[in-house]
């Protein structure tokens, strides 16, 4: 079986490369649908395949941009970016992801890489699937109140609301986002830009996996929109990233290409699901595959501290990344091809009506 198996130039591991083309076609389904580059999949996915941590990150910033270039084009067409948004974010993109650039070389430098990137794995991913959950909790409990009252809930409402309160902080210059419909100021979309693209450069990711939430919680993006900002914005900090790392010399470009012949395919079945899927529909599968992230890092993390059960914990991480991700990815597919085949039945219902 050694032909499933190729050795990366730059880093010098052997990789099983089918490996790489599902984890690149199953993040590109995912990061089309949650607008984000997947990045929180790929770094671990990747260290678990067998790529040392920092050519993990690096290599994973750079086919993250080209996948979510290709996704941002296809959500532009839906008229789900707010290009306007995503430029006034890139100031504090730019300068996050080289302080997170420059710590991760200092961790390599002082030996500590790879356990400090995975706990801030495990702390990241903990914070935000509760974040997710606890939100769809408030938000159920206030349709089961609207419901006791005989009302019904407004479509707007949502169950943690602090964007509301931060837009009402009105530190000059105050600026208003036409097609987002949102009016704050200039300096929460940035401040939250420099925090996610710190963690781009430190992690490896795009920022998209808190970016998103963060531009629909503390920013009050509409869910739909907030994807494809979001999107736009993990193209334009992944080719910085991908830069500085290339600089490192830290990125497999051969892994990086054939993730890349994946995800490009992914990413076009991930957009369109966005279609069908709304709101707090794609909120709750978010948390869904954090949630299965957690887990693989988690295993990994327990594979070092107790290396005599690493014959058993290293392949179990390995088969659970891949599995995760090709279960949510076929669940979105599903969730594609349902809502395609119903809005063909209504357009041929109205047709044999006119």
């Amino acid at each position: 079986m050694e032909w499933l198996y190729i050795l990366m130039p730059i880093s010098g591991v052997n990789i099983f490369w089918p490996g790489l083309l599902i984890l690149g076609f199953g993040v590109g389904i995912i990061g089309g649908f949650f607008g984000m580059g997947g990045a929180w999949m790929v770094t671990p996915g990747l260290n678990i395949l067998g790529f040392p941590m920092a050519f993990a990150i690096g290599t994973d910033v750079a086919q993250m941009a080209g996948k979510s270039l290709i996704s941002t084009m296809r959500h532009g067409k839906f008229g789900n970016v707010d290009y306007m948004l995503g430029i006034t974010m890139l100031i504090g993109t730019i300068f996050g992801v080289e302080l997170g650039a420059q710590m991760v070389m200092w961790l390599e430098r002082i030996g500590s890489v790879d356990k400090v990137v995975r706990w801030l794995y495990v702390v990241l991913l903990i914070s935000i699937a509760w974040l997710v959950f606890h939100d769809a909790a408030v938000r159920r409990r206030k349709e089961r109140e609207a419901k006791a009252h005989q009302t019904e809930l407004d479509a707007t409402a949502v169950g943690v609301d602090w964007a509301s309160r931060l837009q009402a902080i009105r530190i000059p210059p105050v600026v208003h986002f036409k097609h987002a419909n949102i009016t704050c100021s200039a300096w929460l979309p940035i401040a939250v830009s420099f925090f996610t693209g710190w963690l781009a450069g430190i992690l490896g990711i795009g920022g998209g996996l808190i970016r998103m939430p963060a531009l629909v919680y503390l920013v009050g993006c509409p869910t739909h929109l907030a994807v494809g900002t979001d999107l736009f914005e993990v193209a334009i900090s992944g080719l910085y990233g991908t830069a500085s790392y290339a600089y490192k010399g830290r990125v497999e470009l051969l892994a990086a290409l054939i993730m890349l012949a994946g995800a490009a395919v992914g990413a076009q079945i991930g957009v369109v699901a966005t279609k069908y899927v709304k709101g707090y529909g794609i909120r709750f599968v978010f948390g869904l595959a954090v949630l299965g992230c957690l887990m693989s890092v988690v295993l990994k993390l327990l594979e070092a501290e107790f290396p005599a059960w690493g014959w058993l914990l290293g392949p179990l991480a390995t088969v659970e990344v891949l599995g995760f991700v090709s279960a949510i990815s076929i669940y979105i597919a599903v969730k594609m091809v349902q809502g395609a085949k119903a809005e063909l039945a209504a357009k041929k219902m109205r047709a044999a009506n006119s």
